[in-house]
């Protein structure tokens, strides 16, 4: 196997104001591009001070290690691919801490953000493609497929497509949307050392009358409730009283009766 070698010089101050150089020589596996059960390595020589231990690291994140000596330490990467790849540094647990980096390098592996869009003419929108494989992207296209024939879109054609780019994302801006011209299949296509990789987003337009729709609905709905009501009061009885004004309203038989006895005995005594 091929090592690179780093050598490492640390400077410390001291508390007396005078200053030490600590010096160190790190060899490591080779860079990665492919191949599973990948088994990456350091190891630690020519140091000037105490090796206490070793670990990795993978960006913020510490990774186990299948630790053998303190002055050698290697890490076993199940398959190369888009998740794996980045950069590992194996870290030398010595005062100050001395690190040596490997790479693991793939082709971009490029994602929509959405599979498929939807605009309203007239309207501005943005497709988004992602690419979180390392290393970073160095270029970024955008394609517009008519029939099947890429046709590239640059930053301000036709003064309605912006094109925003950076190593891990690019964005597509169209403004003003046209029903005819702009419903189609678009293609990010990232590039970095390693190759290339692209991505498709479908865009679809609608009419702007198409966002009036569910609007129109419920104005429909109410109109045809008012409708109904309305006909229902006036196909009511004139003489249908509602049920709360029976009460107090009409004489009772029963006082008109005996009020209509009472009189009659007054007038038989007399």
């Amino acid at each position: 196997m091929r090592w690179a070698e780093v050598e490492v010089f640390c400077f410390m101050k001291l508390s007396a104001g005078l200053g030490q150089t600590w010096r160190a020589r790190i060899s490591t596996s080779p860079e990665v591009t492919s191949g599973s059960n990948v088994i990456i390595s350091c190891n630690i020589s020519e140091t000037s001070t105490p090796v206490k231990g070793n670990y990795w690291m993978k960006g913020e994140t510490k990774l186990d290690s299948n630790e053998t000596a303190l002055d050698f330490t290697s890490y076993m990467i199940p398959k190369v691919d888009y998740e794996t790849s980045g950069e590992y540094h194996c870290v030398f647990d010595t005062m100050p801490l001395l690190k040596a980096t490997v790479y693991v390098k793939v082709a971009p592996h490029v994602v929509p953000y959405k599979k498929m869009e939807h605009g309203n003419e007239g309207d501005s929108i943005m497709l988004t493609c992602k690419c979180n494989s390392y290393p970073p992207v160095t270029q970024w296209n955008w394609y517009k497929m008519v029939g099947q024939v890429p046709q590239p879109v640059a930053n301000g054609t036709e003064e309605r497509f912006y094109i925003q780019s950076n190593g891990t994302r690019t964005d597509l801006r169209i403004v003003s949307l046209d029903l005819e011209k702009d419903p189609a299949n678009y293609v990010c296509n990232a590039t970095n050392e390693m190759g290339e990789g692209s991505a498709e987003v479908n865009l679809r337009v609608r009419s702007w009358l198409a966002a009036l729709w569910p609007f129109l609905g419920i104005v429909a709905e109410v109109l045809v409730l008012v409708t109904i009501i309305f006909i229902y009061e006036k196909r009511r009885k004139p003489n249908e009283v509602p049920e709360d004004d029976d009460g107090g309203s009409a004489p009772l038989k029963g006082n008109t009766a005996n009020n209509m006895d009472k009189n009659v005995r007054q007038r038989n005594a007399n």
